[in-house]
């Protein structure tokens, strides 16, 4: 059964270059950068029992975060099916784990921390009111925005695609969008680190 999606970025990650994507990208390189990313991106937010990563592709960012939490529960939306069943089902409860777009994603639950992590980046920018509000929505508490940064709209070739990656300055329209979130603490990462080599993100943590 072929799935319909919304967007032509929906069906690039759904798709063959999703699946590619995930032997570029393994633990065994992730979790040390990851689990010192999250420790700084944390730091100022109290306890977290539960979070959902919109975007999680192979888990590498929540594995990182139960290093930090041990207790927290896992919650997961990913739209490519191999990442969903041959790598986030082994750690996430059947329950918690969501294979479809983030477009399209529905809970009851709310989380104590909802974030995207280089995902924002890929959503097509006619739909990133819709993600902003899924942030907010099952949100109990707190969100986590890192991606790369621009003071404007930007499209940027990516891997030779067109119209496949987009940077803006993200956390600043959602804290423009929702009035009742504020900033508290914001950083970025580089890709020349001495230690923990990361594409440039830049990230912010904010409460509602």
């Amino acid at each position: 059964m072929t799935t319909s999606y919304k967007t032509p970025q929906e069906e690039f990650w759904a798709g063959e270059f999703g699946t590619e994507y995930i032997k570029r990208n393994t633990y065994e390189y992730l979790l040390p950068i990851y689990t010192y990313e999250w420790a700084k991106i944390t730091d100022k937010a109290l306890t977290i029992n539960s979070c959902i990563e919109f975007g999680a592709n192979i888990g590498a960012n929540l594995k990182a975060i139960k290093t930090l939490f041990p207790k927290i529960e896992l919650s997961a939306v990913e739209i490519n099916k191999k990442a969903s069943e041959e790598y986030l089902s082994k750690f996430i409860e059947k329950d918690n784990l969501h294979n479809k777009s983030i477009l399209d994603f529905k809970s009851d639950k709310k989380y104590d921390l909802t974030f995207t992590k280089g995902v924002l980046i890929h959503i097509n920018p006619d739909e990133l009111q819709t993600v902003y509000e899924k942030l907010y929505e099952y949100s109990n508490k707190y969100i986590v925005i890192a991606e790369y940064y621009n003071t404007t709209p930007v499209t940027v070739n990516y891997r030779g695609n067109q119209d496949r990656l987009f940077k803006r300055d993200f956390a600043g329209e959602f804290m423009d969008k929702y009035s009742d979130v504020k900033l508290i603490d914001y950083g970025f990462f580089y890709q020349r680190d001495n230690k923990y080599k990361d594409d440039d993100i830049t990230w912010f943590l904010m409460e509602k």
